[in-house]
């Protein structure tokens, strides 16, 4: 049986995601990579991510794929349930934001009314979207995990760009070509942070 949401209450605590952002020396956001399987997100993010570990930076990598292993394993892929993993999944990011984290969010997300649900319910600016614009013909030659192929077979049902729709950011933070170097793309990631100033490092204060 759902609780009942009026019986709880929000806590709020002495440590605030700004005291912890002052700890890890930048501020918490979320970058949320968005496009078709095979575009290359989980590859950029995993590039990304190493970069910003050489510089000391608190991050983690929520991969779409490991996140259906574990928190959402119980979904499959029709329209609600893949509304309900993007919910989920931003109600994580949500919290790994407010502790001050860079999440990296590797994500197919077709759908743009989720992912704005997400931007409205983290903090002002703490939400990048990257859009991974790779064409769905080059997706397809890449085919990593052969799920083209077995959806050209009729083996996978609802396969976004395949049977299901992809719609794509009308106005992204940043639009990447999944077409260009792992490297260069990664340089265009970290610019983007370093031009929102989000990687500025600030002093520890006492409480």
């Amino acid at each position: 049986m759902m609780q009942n949401n009026q019986n709880l209450v929000w806590h709020s605590h002495l440590i605030t995601r700004e005291l912890r952002e002052k700890l890890h020396g930048h501020k918490g956001v979320a970058l949320w990579f968005t496009g078709l399987s095979g575009s290359g997100k989980s590859t950029i993010a995993d590039a990304v991510e190493k970069e910003l570990y050489q510089m000391g930076i608190s991050s983690y990598l929520l991969d779409g794929d490991n996140i259906r292993n574990g928190l959402c394993k119980d979904l499959n892929f029709t329209h609600n349930d893949r509304k309900e993993n993007i919910r989920r999944i931003g109600e994580v990011v949500k919290l790994m934001v407010d502790a001050g984290l860079i999440v990296l969010i590797a994500l197919i997300s077709p759908y743009r009314i989720e992912r704005q649900k997400i931007r409205k319910i983290l903090p002002r600016d703490c939400f990048l979207e990257i859009f991974v614009d790779t064409p769905l013909s080059t997706c397809e030659s890449r085919d990593p995990k052969g799920l083209y192929k077995q959806a050209r077979n009729g083996k996978i049902n609802n396969f976004t760009g395949i049977h299901s729709e992809y719609q794509p950011p009308l106005q992204p933070d940043l639009r990447l070509n999944g077409s260009y170097e792992i490297s260069h793309l990664t340089e265009q990631v970290l610019k983007l942070l370093h031009l929102r100033k989000l990687l500025v490092s600030k002093n520890i204060n006492s409480i």
